[in-house]
């Protein structure tokens, strides 16, 4: 499977960062009620990192990737559950005399498919971590290095401050 282009969706850099925290500051020690409308702002400021943008907007496009995630999402579900119950019982009780081994083989072949389905979720899910994970790398990077720049340029304006002011002539 192809790695979603991190910088594809545009970029959590720090221009969405200010928001967040003046939104913070803005609710800071204000308790919030269930049904208040801070929850609901609070909820709206919050950006998605562009590698699950990139991911979800790769899977909308694929029917194959679509149809997998609805089978997992269903296999993984309560509704399938009581789908089998329903249907095994039927079987064992109206449809033949001896159920078991049809009912063995109809359950193996699910099994060897359902397991398929996960594999390939598992997969998918290490392909995302793997593309999050480079783009937070990065990223930090980034920060480092501006970082760095920014200690160093204050390192040399306070020696050229300090240098100044000491090397004024006594007035």
């Amino acid at each position: 499977m192809a790695k979603p282009n991190p910088g594809a969706e545009g970029s959590d850099g720090p221009q969405a960062q200010p928001e967040r925290t003046r939104h913070a500051a803005d609710t800071a020690g204000q308790a919030t009620k269930p049904g208040d409308d801070r929850q609901t702002a609070q909820a709206d400021t919050i950006r998605r990192h562009p590698v699950v943008l990139a991911q979800e907007a790769q899977r909308a496009e694929d029917l194959q990737l679509r149809t997998a995630d609805w089978i997992t999402g269903f296999a993984g579900s309560m509704n399938f559950v009581y789908l089998h119950v329903a249907l095994f019982a039927t079987w064992m009780l109206f449809i033949e005399k001896s159920p078991w081994p049809t009912l063995t083989l109809i359950v193996s072949l699910e099994a060897i498919f359902l397991s398929t389905f996960v594999m390939i979720g598992q997969n998918r899910q290490a392909d995302f971590q793997q593309a999050k994970a480079d783009h937070d790398f990065t990223e930090q990077e980034l920060e480092l290095k501006t970082n760095t720049e920014l200690t160093r340029e204050i390192d040399r304006l306070t020696t050229e401050l300090h240098n100044r002011l000491l090397d004024k002539p006594a007035r």
